[in-house]
């Protein structure tokens, strides 16, 4: 057995480990001062969430229409939406961020997604996180190539909150993955004294796979720190609350905490909804309100940083305008993209609404796609992280985004 292949076992560099330096990212780059405190925040609702109940065209006759036991009801009825500019409704599972929405650091982008036509899960989280739709040969994750044209930072600089590097995050850079939760800093073997001294006389020497452990080791120790400080500030020492809510205060605490992170990305699954999908109650509400009350504690937990972070919440596509026989929908095209932050222009919903008549449906079902979600990423990557558009090209080959006028 080579060492390599003992490294993937032991699951110090694989993956799956705590703590993770990919194995396409053994040439790790020196850490270097964090000269830019900007953070992006990417989270991934995987399932595709009903962007048209979360962000309610309420005007829209078709949608109640085509709605008959899941539509939100208007602002001002029982469970009605809440109003957020006379025209769309949030979802009123999602009360706790509307105070964002009033503050204006909170908008959101309808008729957004992909181009691909593609009604595959699979297919369709690969392309958005790959960035390149339609193209199923890309070696790597956007972000992953977005670390690649920032300035080396640290072995956290861009940190996965699982134990699996997800397509997004996959790449020749190396990422950082650390679970959030109770069991986030729950020891491993390479935390006995005995193992990690045996590892690191075995791995002690200056080759690129030495180099790769003693910088997940570092990665690792540098969290734990962070999180063991974090930990005794809150409550006595309690844990956090377990859930979306609980680890998105945790993270945006270890953010704040630690400048290094300037890339974080969390994924959320159960948003496929195809049965008793629910309207102001139900299914899909029950899963709206930890999310909206995670996202404000996340921005809680940033505190001050939160004017320096952007926080971009996201789905592989949208679902049908009409629901199905099931009380539920399928798997639709255009969706709703969130965008939170402290340089957002928010209290608005950008981008060019098609409208819900039948003629105006893609494929005649769906909300059409009008606003390409590279162009939301883009007008982040050089408008919030100050990126040029040679880097924003290299972060998305093949494709020139469009600036969202006044979203920064």
């Amino acid at each position: 057995m080579n060492r390599r292949q003992f490294l993937i076992q032991t699951g110090l560099v694989s993956t799956s480990a705590v703590v993770s330096i990919g194995l396409h990212g053994l040439a790790v780059q020196a850490a270097a001062p964090n000269k830019n405190n900007k953070r992006l925040i990417v989270i991934f609702l995987r399932g595709a969430v009903d962007g048209l109940n979360v962000i309610v065209p309420y005007q829209e006759a078709n949608y109640y229409q085509s709605r008959p036991k899941i539509a939100i009801p208007k602002p001002g009825q029982q469970g009605g939406a809440i109003d957020l500019d006379g025209r769309f409704g949030l979802h009123p599972a999602l009360e706790s961020i509307a105070p964002l929405w009033q503050q204006k650091t909170l908008a959101f982008v309808h008729a957004c997604g992909s181009p691909d036509p593609s009604r595959s899960h699979f297919d369709a989280q690969d392309y958005m996180e790959s960035g390149t739709p339609g193209t199923k040969n890309t070696p790597d994750g956007w972000m992953n190539r977005l670390l690649s044209v920032m300035p080396a930072n640290s072995p956290i600089q861009a940190l996965n909150a699982a134990t699996t590097t997800p397509r997004i995050l996959s790449g020749k850079m190396p990422v950082a993955s650390f679970p959030l939760g109770r069991n986030a800093n729950r020891p491993i073997a390479l935390d006995r004294p005995q193992i990690a001294g045996a590892f690191d006389r075995l791995y002690g020497d200056s080759d690129k796979l030495g180099q790769a452990y003693r910088e997940s080791r570092a990665a690792r120790q540098t969290l734990l720190a962070d999180l063991d400080a974090e930990m005794k500030a809150a409550n006595n020492g309690a844990s956090p609350v377990g859930g979306f809510p609980g680890d998105a205060a945790q993270l945006g605490r270890l953010m704040a905490r630690n400048s290094s992170i300037q890339l974080a990305f969390l994924a959320l699954g159960g948003w496929d909804t195809h049965i008793n999908q629910g309207s102001s109650r139900g299914l899909l509400a029950e899963r709206l309100r930890p999310l909206g009350e995670g996202l404000a504690n996340l921005v809680r937990g940033l505190g001050s940083v939160y004017r320096d972070s952007a926080i971009v919440v996201i789905s592989e596509f949208g679902r049908t305008v009409r629901e199905n026989g099931n009380a539920g929908t399928d798997h639709g095209h255009g969706n709703a993209m969130w965008v939170l932050g402290g340089n957002i222009k928010g209290g608005k919903v950008y981008g060019e609404w098609p409208g819900l008549d039948e003629s105006q449906l893609y494929q005649q079902r769906d909300l059409a796609v009008t606003t390409d979600f590279r162009d939301v990423i883009g007008t982040l990557l050089q408008g919030h992280l100050g990126l040029d558009g040679e880097k924003c090209d290299r972060v998305f080959p093949g494709y020139k985004s469009t600036p969202i006028i006044g979203l920064i």
